[in-house]
């Protein structure tokens, strides 16, 4: 897989959804979405301050669970050792790597 700056290593959790990839970069908050016809990265969304600040004093490890919800359209996320499961929605932004913004589920 590469985006516009080259190579994008350590890809980790896949999920298959309506033509996309959708791929956690293991240790970051960061899920590359990837045209599988062509590899590249079509956009990123940025997971960072998900998990609230109170419960990431607890020991948790890194976000990597993905799963497709095919009733709301939404993605729930959660991580190693994490005590929440999130459902969230997308909504693409203009760019040549679009960045993909949390939306509530609704």
């Amino acid at each position: 897989m590469v985006d516009r700056d080259g190579p994008v290593a350590r890809l980790n959790e896949l999920e298959y959804v309506e033509g996309k990839v959708y791929a956690n970069v293991w240790e970051t908050d960061r899920l590359a979405v990837i045209e599988p016809e062509t590899g590249r990265v079509a956009g990123w969304i940025d997971l960072a301050g998900l998990l609230p600040a109170e419960v990431s004093a607890e020991p948790v490890d890194v976000l990597n669970g993905i799963a497709y919800d095919s009733e709301s359209g939404g993605l729930y996320v959660t991580g190693k050792l994490w005590p929440r499961l999130f459902l969230i929605g997308l909504v693409e932004t203009e760019g040549v790597e679009a960045e993909m913004q949390r939306t509530p589920s609704p």
